[in-house]
């Protein structure tokens, strides 16, 4: 086996799970609460599930909250908090105004980053839209949601790391769906990604099949951490999301994984680990399209 040497330290990194309500002022306090918990615990870098602030009754409930881009209570904050625990934040997902569009009112589905300064690092408008009826379930974010276009990779550094030893940390954005469209990551990968984050609502009946399997793929086809924060419960909606919030390792090893209700998942990021993996297997090297 080669070892690879390295002196980065490792760098903790959480995924908060949630079981969100109609309630923005509630979904607050319970997301202020399990961020505080994982940096209590030492997570360096925290993300939010896709909706943390609002599960509603009916989907138009989000064109309601929709916020000004850069601007507005949500944003504000998601800012307050990253700054308060001086960490990295990826901000789950909230609604954001999209202006005027062909189909009449819709918003973006915005994941936004924070760092420990309380500053916006980046943002990233999830590009795939789902939908899916088997029958019995039936959904469109079409209805209500406008899709970004543009995938987007953060390098993330600051005066104290992330990653000691002087180099920033690399994380390609994403959002529940988008899970399912590996060109999406491979776009990500130029240069590649430490980690890949992954916000999201899965449904029951779609996470109990393919959730782990789709996580594990990106991270192994990619050789990279995956972080995937998750809603897990039963809404107060009527929707059942499937939770298991998990990490991922470079090699498609779940390091840790909450199946349902709220809490924290954590693990450590190992660059090490990262160099190691593609070293012994260079599949990233040898791409040819």
């Amino acid at each position: 086996m080669v070892t690879v040497q390295s002196q980065n330290r490792r760098m903790k990194i959480a995924a908060v799970q949630m079981v969100s309500t109609p309630d923005w002022p509630h979904n607050r306090d319970a997301a202020a609460r399990l961020v505080g918990k994982a940096a209590a615990a030492g997570a360096r870098l925290v993300a939010l599930p896709e909706y943390f602030c609002l599960l509603g009754r009916r989907d138009s409930d989000k064109l309601a909250l929709a916020e000004d881009p850069g601007s507005g209570t949500i944003q504000e904050f998601l800012a307050d908090l990253a700054r308060e625990h001086a960490l990295w934040l990826v901000g789950g997902t909230l609604p954001v105004k999209a202006g005027r569009t062909d189909s009449g009112d819709h918003v973006l589905n915005r994941c936004a980053v924070y760092g420990p300064d309380g500053r916006e690092a980046g943002h990233y408008d999830k590009i795939h839209l789902f939908a899916f009826d088997n029958g019995r379930e039936s959904y469109d974010e079409g209805r209500t949601l406008c899709a970004g276009g543009t995938p987007v990779a953060l390098e993330l550094a600051d005066d104290t790391g992330p990653l000691p030893g002087g180099r920033a940390l690399r994380v390609g954005l994403s959002v529940c769906y988008d899970l399912r469209f590996p060109e999406l990551y491979r776009a990500l990968m130029t240069p590649p990604c430490d980690l890949l984050v992954v916000p999201s609502a899965f449904t029951y009946t779609t996470g109990q099949a393919h959730w782990e399997l789709l996580l594990r793929a990106r991270a192994v086809e990619n050789q990279c951490y995956v972080l995937a924060p998750a809603q897990g419960g039963l809404h107060e909606n009527g929707r059942s999301t499937w939770g298991h919030s998990m990490v991922v390792g470079p090699w498609g090893e779940v390091l840790q994984v909450l199946p349902e209700g709220e809490g924290v998942v954590m693990a450590e990021l190992d660059p090490a680990h990262i160099a190691q993996v593609r070293l012994q297997l260079p599949a990233l090297a040898h791409r040819r399209l």
